[in-house]
């Protein structure tokens, strides 16, 4: 079968042109819409990347059956087309955090969170034996963001007035194909339709509650701004990645590389993230779940973005994102 990619899309030559579900194969893009009266699948009809992934195995068979025998020579180019969120909206997104284990450390030790009275080669060690404890006896630690935050992949960023710490943390995200709830860890891939990139821009200013520090945390107003969530720019069905734990990510910031790791060197496994959100929440088809982020944030080497800034961010066999930081203008 031929690798195949899906993305929503519109033709940037057509002012106020419609969306569409896209089928992807060697940069270029034809309208599901058309293959479907093509091949005569009803099952394909005027859907939206969302409404596939409702009905996901259906869809994918479908797909797959005719992939083979189709010729992409008179499809859209990719350049001539605008992508919005690969999908478009989720329901829901759900992200894990402190998800890799040298993106802990090295916060651990850059913010000299810890005993009293350590060195920095005893407080990176402190912190790599909690790692240790928390994969053996702990469990992932998960928050939810609002969908009003996703954008496009490659949609300008805009950098809101109320932080001087916007972020970046270029994660691999599992896209949902059925419903789940009390998710066993051994059937969780069941439940994967596929996979993309985003991009968690968090305001590291806005975490921490200074009013009543009791509450901790505040990770919707750090986290939830629009334009925060960078989505896509396709979803890549999980058939064609052959092993989601080495997968390479690099992140460069105006050309700068921030980070530059790998998926093996996640915390908790996604059958594991799977698994413990079905156990509080019941996961529907299309579905977001952001599994973490590598060591090389902002934070860690004290840089933050600024208006100007170009991110580009990819993860092997998914594509890349590619933003342009813009001020906020003071009536937006």
């Amino acid at each position: 079968m031929k690798k195949f990619a899906l993305g929503t899309f519109s033709v940037k030559s057509h002012t106020g042109s419609d969306r569409f579900a896209g089928l992807v194969m060697n940069g270029k893009v034809v309208p599901i819409q058309r293959l479907a009266l093509e091949f005569g699948i009803s099952s394909l009809l005027n859907k939206s990347v969302l409404q596939l992934l409702d009905s996901w195995t259906e869809s994918f068979h479908a797909l797959a059956g005719f992939v083979d025998m189709v010729n992409p020579a008179d499809w859209h180019d990719e350049v001539d087309l605008k992508f919005h969120p690969a999908i478009d909206l989720p329901r829901q997104v759900f992200c894990t955090g402190a998800n890799y284990r040298k993106h802990v450390v090295d916060l651990t030790v850059d913010s000299n969170v810890g005993p009293e009275g350590l060195s920095k080669e005893e407080l990176k060690a402190w912190a790599e034996e909690m790692m240790d404890e928390r994969v053996a006896l702990g469990e992932p630690y998960v928050f939810t963001k609002p969908v009003s935050a996703i954008a496009g992949a490659y949609d300008d960023l805009v950098l809101p007035s109320n932080t001087e710490k916007p972020d970046w943390e270029l994660e691999l995200a599992v896209v949902i194909g059925k419903e789940g709830y009390n998710v066993d860890v051994s059937e969780a891939m069941d439940y994967v339709a596929g996979y993309t990139i985003v991009n968690d821009i968090s305001a590291r200013d806005l975490i921490p509650r200074t009013d009543y520090k009791m509450l901790g945390t505040d990770w919707f107003r750090s986290k939830g701004q629009p334009g925060f969530l960078p989505l896509g720019p396709y979803l890549v069905p999980k058939s064609f990645i052959e092993n989601p734990y080495d997968l390479s990510m690099l992140l460069h910031v105006s050309g700068s590389t921030m980070q530059d790791e790998n998926t093996s060197d996640m915390l908790f496994s996604i059958e594991q993230q799977i698994a413990y959100i079905s156990k509080y929440a019941k996961l529907l088809p299309g579905d977001v779940i952001c599994t973490g982020s590598p060591a090389g944030n902002g934070t860690h080497y004290n840089r933050f973005l600024k208006s100007g800034d170009v991110m580009h961010g990819e993860i092997s066999g998914l594509g890349y994102q590619r933003q342009k930081c813009v001020a906020q203008k003071n009536n937006s």
